[in-house]
């Protein structure tokens, strides 16, 4: 089970998570969200961060130059690709983990998993305005249903805490789950203790 702890402002809290047992941390290159940090702190957070855990850059509609661009620049592992990404500009980030990340709400939405060629695909809920770091669930069978349009690996977020990773898990049987908004204390700021206890929750479910 892969754990991603998205949305990182610190390098206290990026530590904190690689020592509890995240696989992957997520720092949001997105200014309009809550959880946007600048390409020095960036910087910062991954040169503190320790071998082995992958950092993940979280964009929204850039242009591929400027991913690439920054990728470099911070010491990112990964990109998550939010709004409308082309399978050309995929193609385009090889040389990177790619994350593409969907909003879903009905059964309709899946069809559109099956276009896309990426390492993970990121299932969060639709919520008008928001491209994620929406706090709210959305019904995990989707999940399950997912399966059936792409092979790809399929990372679960949307609403996700420690009082309910784990029944997301039995439930929807993703390769991993992602959380932000479900170990703050208010928008933006982390709890390390309940980075602790989601990360303890989801490994305490048995495959």
């Amino acid at each position: 089970m892969i754990i991603k702890i998205c949305g990182l402002k610190t390098a206290p809290e990026a530590l904190a998570a690689a020592e509890a047992g995240a696989d992957m941390i997520g720092l949001n290159f997105c200014p309009s969200s809550p959880r946007f940090i600048d390409e020095a702190m960036a910087r910062e957070i991954c040169s503190a961060a320790p071998r082995g855990i992958c950092k993940v850059g979280v964009f929204v509609n850039e242009p591929v130059e400027k991913i690439l661009e920054t990728a470099e620049s911070c010491g990112l592992d990964a990109a998550q690709l939010h709004g409308d990404v082309s399978p050309e500009q995929i193609a385009r980030l090889s040389a990177l983990t790619v994350i593409r990340a969907f909003n879903i709400s009905t059964e309709d939405d899946l069809a559109r998993l099956g276009q896309v060629e990426a390492d993970y695909l990121l299932l969060d809920s639709r919520v008008k305005g928001m491209h994620g770091g929406t706090g709210r669930t959305f019904d995990w069978s989707l999940a399950v249903k997912a399966r059936d349009h792409t092979e790809g690996k399929i990372i679960l977020a949307g609403g996700l805490r420690p009082d309910n990773v784990a029944e997301a898990i039995r439930r929807a049987r993703p390769d991993g789950v992602d959380v932000a908004s479900g170990v703050e204390t208010v928008p933006g700021v982390k709890s390390i203790e309940l980075i602790e206890e989601f990360i303890r929750a989801a490994r305490s479910v048995r495959a």
